[in-house]
């Protein structure tokens, strides 16, 4: 009879897991609709503004988001003959580079850990 309990707890734990999944995977995906649409530049066209600023480079990760009431377009590219990536972002709405820096393991490792801890205070808002 434990076992049964034991069973059906861990399914119904699993359910709720899954059904909270689904509705973060919603949530995000309106956010980056909205977002999307207030971009007066595509991806495409930012990929090729970013890309002039690496040569021969290639495009790991890109992201449209919003940093201090600025919407852009974020691309870590690689860069040929080194382990750190290039971040080059794009402001969505003028099209102009607005940063290029280099950003090593550490700093991608910190913005990573950023990101999460934002996204948590976020959920806790909601």
């Amino acid at each position: 009879m434990k076992l049964f309990r034991l069973k059906y707890l861990v399914c119904a734990l699993l359910a709720g897991s899954l059904v909270v999944g689904i509705v973060a995977t919603n949530v995000m995906a309106k956010d980056k609709a909205k977002l999307e649409a207030k971009a007066k530049v595509s991806k495409a066209d930012a990929e090729k503004t970013a890309l002039e600023k690496v040569p021969g480079g290639k495009i790991k990760d890109a992201e449209l988001e919003e940093e201090d009431g600025v919407l852009i377009w974020s691309f870590d590219i690689a860069v040929e003959g080194s382990k750190d990536l290039k971040e080059v972002e794009v402001d969505a709405i003028t099209g102009k580079v607005i940063s290029d820096k280099i950003e090593t393991k550490e700093d991608e490792e910190k913005e990573s850990a950023k990101e999460k801890e934002d996204d948590d205070d976020k959920d806790e808002k909601e």
